[in-house]
């Protein structure tokens, strides 16, 4: 969409005049744009544009939370006529607040902050959704969509030539690994099929609630972003985070401490931890190989994929971690 057509329907629809607007290159969702929106008195918007006017679930999970009084959420700004999005030709319009902060990944959380998020979290996973809304939410199947894509990669990782250098290299390490991603993948089929049979009880989760998916404004305020794939699930598809180790942060005892100090006591199921774990290593695994071995395209974002590769088999890594859980290994 043309950035004079946007600004015309905000001030249209918002009745914010806007001075500057400037597309952000965050997020990873194929399907949105990002723009930072700035008045002539320096008020500043966040800006997400997203493909199609599909039911946002998204947007009716935040006000859910934000009615239960759950502080940690940022609710989009209604229109003049008092809606949460507006159709935009071929997309809809959401408008936040923008707020100056830092993600986990860039920026270490405070002991306090370590508590309020376990606090939030537990408002969350108590969170009585209304069966009308969570006929629009995903449910948890264990599917092996992520298993698959991975084990079709093998043949490019044994025995295909690749020609692109970043690809050869992480040809390479794919193969030194391969002990290891067929243990993560088979274990991983294992343990759905236990869950599918005996599967923990479901709730709310918010589903990738990594480092980058809470903004610290502050040494006090955190926010929990980032809704656009709430799923009921088992309550580890989130607590799989907390000393997961994704991005190689949040892998310290000390901060697994402080977020039960907050969350409270409860009974972690190891087996369905482990799985989480396996499946998000598994669908990043799939990703950066698909990237990096079926295709040439991404420039110099291929070696910071590379980087991010190796990373995840590092000592304490996201590899070694998913192993450690496993408790029945």
């Amino acid at each position: 969409m043309r950035q004079v057509v946007l600004i015309k329907c905000l001030k249209t629809y918002y009745g914010v005049t806007v001075a500057t607007l400037a597309f952000l290159p965050i997020g990873a969702d194929a399907h949105a744009s990002i723009y930072k929106a700035q008045t002539s008195n320096q008020v500043s918007y966040f800006i997400k544009l997203k493909l199609g006017h599909n039911h946002d679930v998204s947007v009716e999970i935040v006000e859910l939370l934000q009615r239960t009084g759950i502080q940690q959420i940022i609710s989009p700004i209604k229109t003049i006529h008092g809606k949460s999005t507006q159709p935009i030709e071929n997309f809809t319009l959401i408008v936040y607040p923008f707020i100056e902060g830092q993600d986990g990944f860039s920026r270490s959380l405070t002991d306090d902050q370590w508590i309020k998020l376990g606090k939030a979290l537990k408002q969350i996973h108590e969170i009585e959704v209304p069966s009308s809304t969570q006929k629009s939410i995903r449910r948890e199947t264990y599917s092996p969509k992520w298993r698959n894509a991975l084990r079709s990669i093998y043949p490019h990782i044994e025995s295909n030539p690749i020609t692109d250098e970043t690809g050869l290299k992480l040809q390479k390490f794919m193969k030194q690994t391969m002990p290891d991603i067929r243990r993560l993948v088979d274990r991983a089929e294992q343990l759905a099929k236990k869950l599918q049979s005996h599967s923990p009880k479901f709730v709310l989760c918010h589903s990738d609630i990594h480092g980058g998916n809470v903004l610290i404004r502050d040494a006090s305020d955190i926010y929990i972003v980032d809704w656009d794939e709430p799923i009921m699930a088992p309550k580890e598809r989130d607590l799989m985070f907390i000393g997961g180790g994704v991005g190689n942060v949040w892998n310290k005892p000390f901060e697994e401490k402080l977020f039960y100090k907050g969350y409270g006591e409860t009974e972690i199921d190891s087996t369905t931890l482990a799985y989480y774990r396996y499946e998000r290593i598994i669908e990043d695994i799939a990703i950066y190989s698909q990237e990096l071995l079926l295709t040439t395209a991404g420039g110099k974002n291929r070696l910071e994929m590379y980087r991010h590769f190796i990373a995840m088999f590092e000592a304490q890594g996201v590899v070694d971690i998913a192993f450690t859980t496993d408790k029945s290994l």
